[in-house]
């Protein structure tokens, strides 16, 4: 079935770097728009970056964009968030997600990532 596997989560210092993937499998990954979010301890789950199906177009939101950069290898079925300059308050747990699939949303799992010194 249609699944989301996010990977690539964990401790890194402020200033630091990590890529997150999520692994698409189930369906024609390159024919779908793909979304980040993330949901930070105690607040609301928050939009953070999509991408068109092509990887042509992308948008960010204020608080990451000159920091995260998305991107996507169709061949490999696997949308990617390289993450720098990270900060304190970008601590959360990751999630990629697929808006419209027949008529519903696909969620991945979340990957926690925790940026502290």
């Amino acid at each position: 079935q249609v699944q989301l596997v996010e990977s690539g989560g964990g401790l890194v210092q402020p200033g630091g770097s990590l890529r997150l993937s999520c692994a698409a499998s189930g369906f024609t990954f390159s024919n779908y728009f793909m979304t980040w979010y993330r949901q930070a301890p105690g607040k609301e789950r928050e939009l953070v970056a999509d991408i068109n199906y092509s990887g042509g177009t992308t948008n960010y939101a204020d608080s990451v964009k000159g920091r995260f950069t998305v991107s996507r290898d169709n061949a490999k079925n696997t949308v990617y968030l390289q993450m720098n300059s990270l900060k304190p308050e970008d601590t959360a747990v990751y999630y990629c997600r697929l808006p419209y699939y027949r008529g519903r949303e696909v969620w991945g799992q979340g990957t926690l990532v925790t940026v502290s010194s």
